[in-house]
């Protein structure tokens, strides 16, 4: 636990034996009071891995989508107890090593969500990250900023460590099961008045790891402006959204015993690095 709250790290994924036992094995031990791991269809023995080195596993019988692991993963860290929830790649982009300092800063540092930002320090490029994904990054972060009215370093990273009572209040069944999905949570905190820091993390690129290609870094782009289009559009008043109001449809309302409705599924879409 930290400061008195129980601990809970979430792995979406799909075809990560290759690198789940290294992110797994990087993990501090004593932090985390609760490992899970979402299996979003795997067809390489991921899941059986994930268990045999401690984790609790769901699995989705077909690949339903990166958003739609995170989903499976919150809801049962939320059902479990969690007061504190860390989203860790299981493709080992970000040091799972750091998971103690993200999460500290929601158990002491008082926010909400905490993105590990691979821009600040200029963290992303000396970790391999490709050009093209860094300037495509860096445009899409500075114009959604414009959107959102806030000054975030970077939408896109994986690496996250949510609150408790942010969770209970999402409307994650609103949200895309696609990459997008990272990008409305953003939007819905922002929009509920959540508070939100940032910590440097260094990133890894390297051979063989999963990552986005250019084509759905294409479609991922489209789908951070949709976002960021709705959310100024509820925001002015010009079409209101459910997506963005706190109505009593988070977490919370599954977690008495309410089911939460999944968006549309996008079967394309895997568990996999921006």
């Amino acid at each position: 636990m930290l400061n008195g709250l129980k601990v809970a790290v979430v792995l979406p994924g799909i075809n990560v034996a290759t690198t789940l036992e290294r992110t797994i094995l990087a993990l501090p031990r004593g932090v985390a009071d609760d490992m899970i791991f979402v299996d979003d269809g795997s067809s390489d023995g991921s899941g059986e891995l994930a268990r045999s080195l401690g984790a609790r596993v769901f699995v989705h019988r077909k690949n339903l989508g990166y958003g739609a692991a995170q989903k499976t993963g919150y809801r049962e860290a939320i059902a479990a107890g969690a007061g504190v929830v860390v989203m860790v790649h299981p493709d080992f982009q970000y040091k799972p090593e750091l998971m103690p300092a993200i999460a500290s800063m929601v158990a002491f540092g008082g926010y909400d969500l905490v993105l590990g930002s691979r821009v600040l320090l200029r963290g992303a490029m000396k970790g391999g990250m490709p050009a093209w994904k860094f300037v495509a990054n860096r445009g899409l972060t500075h114009l959604e900023n414009a959107m959102l009215g806030v000054g975030i370093s970077e939408y896109h990273t994986g690496y996250r460590a949510f609150s408790r009572p942010l969770l209970e209040a999402l409307p994650l069944a609103e949200n895309r099961n696609d990459y997008a999905f990272d990008n409305e949570t953003i939007a819905q905190t922002v929009g509920l008045g959540f508070s939100i820091g940032e910590m440097s993390c260094p990133t890894l690129y390297f051979d063989g790891m999963q990552t986005i290609s250019f084509k759905g870094a294409i479609r991922y782009g489209f789908g951070c402006l949709d976002v960021a289009s709705r959310y100024v559009l509820h925001r002015t008043g010009l079409k209101p959204t459910p997506q963005f109001t706190r109505d009593g449809r988070g977490l919370s309302a599954w977690k008495e015993g309410t089911p939460l409705k999944p968006s549309s599924f996008d079967e394309s879409e895997s568990a996999r690095s921006t």
